[in-house]
C-alpha cells in the first residue's frame, strides 16, 4: 500500500510540473522546471517521456547558452542511454557534461558522473578502468553522505575487486555497501552482499564466517526464491562439510540437489553433486559417491566450469585410491595436475591504479603528424664517395650483427632444447614419485587391514576361550551329572531354568560373535526389501517369553503394522540384541515396552525398559568398536559386542541408533530406518 501511495504521489507531482511548464513564459524558468520534470520521470523509469523533455530543454538551454542546463540535460540523457545499454553514447554524453560541470566547479556532479562511468566500465569487464573512475567519486560522495550514490559506488568497487581476485579489498567494499544498504532497507542489495561476502570468506578459508553470511541469505525475506536457495544450499552444505558436520551438510546438499534438479539449474546441480560425492566419500559410501562424481564431471565439462572440474578430478583420485584402483587414481592425478597448471598460467592479476583518472574525451580526434613528401635533393659526386664508404662500414657492421644473431639464436635453441629435456625428466620423475606414493598408500592400507583382522582374531579367541567356554562347561557339567545319575528328578527340574539360561547365553554369544567378526572383515552387504516391523517384533518376542516369565518381567506391545526398507535379517539381529539387553538389565516386576511410529518419512522403532538404567559415564562407552559390558541383574554375562554390531548393521541400512537412559529409572533404545530406497 505504501508503494502504491508513493507512486500516486510521484504521478501527481509530475502532472503538476507538466502543467506548470505549459504556462511558464520565461525561458530560464522553463529550463529549471523541465529539469525537475526530467528527474521525476527518470526516477519512475519513464525514459521515453523523459527524452521528449530532454530534447526540448537541450534546445532551449543551447539558445540561452545556459551551461548548467546543458550539463544536467546531457547527464540525464546519458543516464537513459546507459539504462538502454547504449554505452558509447552514454560515455560520450558523460564526458561532455563532466567538462561543463568542471568549468562550473561543481565537484558533486563530477563525482556522480565518474561513478556512472565506473559502473559502465565494470559492467563491460574493464575492471581496471572502472575502478579508477569509481574511486575518484568516493571521496566527494562520502563527504556529502549521499547514501544512494554510495551504495552504487561501493557495490561497483566490490564487484570489480572480486572479479580481479583482490578479495581483501572486495570484502572491505562489500561491508561498506552492506552498511549503506541496511540504511536504505535495500533487501536485494543486502542479499547480494551477504552472498558475495560468504563466497569471499570461503575463498579465504574462513569457513565459520562464510556459514554466518550464507545463513543470513537463507533467513532473508527473499529466501523462498528457488534460484536463491538453489545457489546457496550447495555452498552452505560444502562449508559444513569442512567441519565434518555431516548431518547439516547432508540436509543442505540434498535440498540444493532437489531444487536444482527441479529447476534444471545445471550450475547449482554441479555444486550439489560434487559436494555430495565428497560427503559420501568421507562416509564410506563409495558407490553412491562415484555415481554423483561422474555426473558432476559430465556437467562441469558441458558448462566448461574449470574450478568445479578441478575439484571433480581431485575427488575421483581420492575415490579410486580408497578403492585401491591406483592406475585410475594416477590418471585423475595427471588430469588434476594439467588443469591446475593451466588455471595458474591463466590467472593474471591486473595492476590497479587507485589515483584519480584523467578526464577522458571520447570525441577528441587523433592528430596525425605531417609527412614530408618532398623529393630527395641531388647529391654531389664527393658526397657519393663518402656515402659509399659509410655504406661499406654499415654493411660490415650488419654482417657482424647477423653473425652474432645466428650465434645467439643457436644458443637459445640449445637452451630451449635443454630446458624441454629437463621439464620432461622432471615430469617423469614426478610420475614415478606419485606411483611410489600411491603404492605406499596401498601397502599402508593393507597393513592396517591385516592388523584389524589380527585384532579380530585375538578378540575372538579371547571371548571363545573365556565366555563361551564358561557357558559350555556349565552345560557339560549338567549333562555329566545327569549321566552319572547324581541328580534326582526334582533337582534336575529345578536346574532346568539355569541350564536353559546358559544355553541361551551361549547361543546369543555365538550369534553375536559370528556377525561381529563378519562385519569386522568387511564382508557384510545388506539386501534391503520392504518388510513388516510388527512381524519381526512378534517372532523375536517369542524367543524370550520363557526367560521373561522366569525372571518375572512383563512385556507391553505397542507395535503397529508398518513397513521399513532394509535388510530384514540384519534388523532381526538388532531387535534380538536389544530385547536381550533389556531382559538382562531388568529385575522382577519390571516391564519391557516395544513400539514403533513414523517420523519424517522414516520408521522409528523403540525398545524401552524400566530396569537399572545406564550411568552417564557408561553411556559414552556404548556403540564403540571396543567391547564394553556389565553384569546383568541375575549376574548374566555378555561379550560387549552386541551394541557395536547393532550400530554397524543399522548404519549399513542407512539408519541411525541411539539411546536415552536414566540410572535407576530405565533405558530406551531407538532405531530409525528408511521407508523407501534412499535417493542419494
Amino acid at each position: 500500500m505504501l508503494s502504491i501511495s508513493i507512486s500516486f504521489s510521484q504521478t501527481d507531482d509530475i502532472e503538476k510540473l507538466a502543467l506548470e511548464l505549459a504556462f511558464q513564459e520565461q525561458d530560464s524558468l522553463k529550463v529549471e522546471t523541465s529539469l525537475k520534470l526530467i528527474k521525476a520521470l527518470y526516477n519512475i523509469n519513464d525514459y521515453e517521456r523523459a527524452l521528449e523533455y530532454i530534447l526540448k530543454s537541450e534546445k532551449l538551454s543551447n539558445n540561452l547558452n545556459y551551461k548548467r542546463g546543458i550539463a544536467e540535460v546531457t547527464y540525464y540523457k546519458s543516464l537513459i542511454y546507459a539504462q538502454k545499454d547504449d554505452y558509447i553514447n552514454a560515455i560520450s554524453g558523460y564526458n561532455k557534461s563532466k567538462t561543463l560541470f568542471h568549468s562550473l566547479n561543481d565537484t558533486l556532479n563530477v563525482a556522480k558522473i565518474n561513478n556512472s562511468i565506473g559502473l559502465i566500465e565494470i559492467k563491460r569487464g574493464n575492471y581496471n578502468k572502472g575502478l579508477q573512475f569509481s574511486l575518484a567519486a568516493i571521496k566527494e560522495l562520502e563527504k556529502r553522505n549521499l547514501v544512494k550514490e554510495l551504495n552504487l559506488a561501493y557495490s561497483n568497487l566490490a564487484k570489480a575487486y572480486y572479479n580481479i581476485n583482490l578479495y581483501e579489498k572486495a570484502i572491505e567494499f562489500y561491508l561498506k555497501a552492506l552498511d549503506v544498504q541496511m540504511k536504505l532497507n535495500d533487501t536485494k542489495g543486502i542479499n547480494e552482499s551477504h552472498s558475495k561476502l560468504a563466497e569471499l570468506y570461503s575463498n579465504k578459508k574462513e569457513h565459520r564466517k562464510a556459514i554466518e553470511y550464507f545463513e543470513k541469505v537463507i533467513e532473508s525475506s527473499e529466501s523462498d526464491n528457488d534460484s536463491i536457495r538453489g545457489h546457496v544450499f550447495p555452498k552452505l552444505g560444502a562449508e559444513y562439510l569442512k567441519f565434518n558436520d555431516f548431518d547439516k551438510a547432508t540436509r543442505y546438499l540434498i535440498q540444493g540437489y532437489n531444487i536444482n534438479t527441479r529447476t534444471n539449474n545445471q550450475a547449482g546441480l554441479l555444486l550439489a553433486l560434487n559436494n555430495l560425492g565428497d560427503l559420501n566419500l568421507k562416509q564410506g559410501r563409495l558407490k553412491t559417491a562415484e555415481k554423483q562424481l561422474l555426473d558432476a564431471g559430465t556437467i562441469a565439462k558441458n558448462l566448461n566450469n574449470k574450478t568445479e572440474l578441478l575439484k571433480h578430478y581431485k575427488l575421483m583420485k581420492s575415490l579410486d585410491s580408497t578403492r585401491r584402483r591406483f592406475d585410475r587414481a594416477f590418471v585423475w592425478q595427471r588430469e588434476y595436475y594439467e588443469l591446475n597448471n593451466s588455471l595458474k598460467k591463466a590467472e593474471i592479476k591486473p595492476v590497479i591504479n587507485s589515483e584519480k583518472p584523467a578526464d577522458v574525451d571520447l570525441n577528441s580526434n587523433v592528430i596525425n603528424q605531417p609527412i614530408d613528401n618532398n623529393p630527395v635533393n641531388t647529391i654531389s659526386s664527393v658526397d657519393k664517395t663518402e656515402m659509399n664508404k659509410k655504406l661499406d662500414k654499415y654493411k660490415l657492421l650488419l654482417y657482424a650483427l647477423l653473425a652474432a644473431l645466428i650465434v645467439v639464436s643457436a644458443l637459445l635453441v640449445l637452451v630451449y632444447l635443454k630446458r624441454n629435456s629437463n621439464i620432461k625428466y622432471m615430469q617423469e620423475l614426478e610420475e614415478k614419485n606419485l606411483k611410489i606414493e600411491l603404492q605406499n598408500d596401498a601397502f599402508s592400507e593393507q597393513t592396517k587391514h591385516l592388523e584389524n583382522v589380527n585384532n579380530v582374531k585375538d578378540k575372538l579367541f579371547s571371548i571363545v576361550s573365556h565366555d563361551l567356554k564358561d557357558s559350555l562347561s556349565s552345560i557339560n557339567g549338567f549333562i555329566d551329572l545327569l549321566k552319572d545319575g547324581s541328580l534326582s528328578r526334582e533337582e534336575f527340574d529345578n536346574l532346568i531354568p539355569e541350564l536353559s539360561e546358559n544355553a541361551n547365553n551361549a547361543s546369543l554369544l555365538l550369534f553375536n560373535l559370528l556377525n561381529w567378526s563378519k562385519s569386522q572383515m568387511q564382508s557384510l552387504e545388506p539386501k534391503p526389501s520392504l518388510f513388516d516391523i510388527q512381524e519381526v517384533f512378534e517372532s523375536k518376542v517369542k524367543l524370550i517369553e520363557q526367560r521373561m516369565e522366569n525372571k518375572g518381567i512383563d512385556l507391553i506391545d505397542h507395535s503397529l503394522r508398518d513397513f521399513a526398507y532394509a535388510d530384514r535379517s540384519m534388523f532381526e539381529i538388532v531387535v534380538q540384541n536389544l530385547l536381550a539387553n533389556a531382559l538382562k538389565f531388568c529385575k522382577n516386576g519390571d516391564t519391557i515396552t516395544v513400539s514403533n511410529h513414523i517420523s519424517n518419512g522414516s520408521c522409528i522403532i523403540s525398545i524401552a525398559d524400566t530396569g537399572i538404567g545406564i550411568s552417564k559415564e557408561n553411556l559414552s562407552k556404548l556403540f564403540k568398536s571396543s567391547s564394553f559390558t556389565t553384569m546383568g541383574t541375575d549376574n548374566e554375562k555378555g561379550t560387549g559386542l552386541g551394541l557395536s554390531i547393532c550400530k554397524e548393521l543399522v548404519e549399513l541400512n542407512n539408519g541411525k541408533i541411539w539411546v536415552e537412559s536414566t540410572q535407576g529409572i530405565g533405558s530406551t533404545f531407538y532405531v530409525q530406518l528408511p521407508k523407501s530406497r534412499p535417493t542419494s
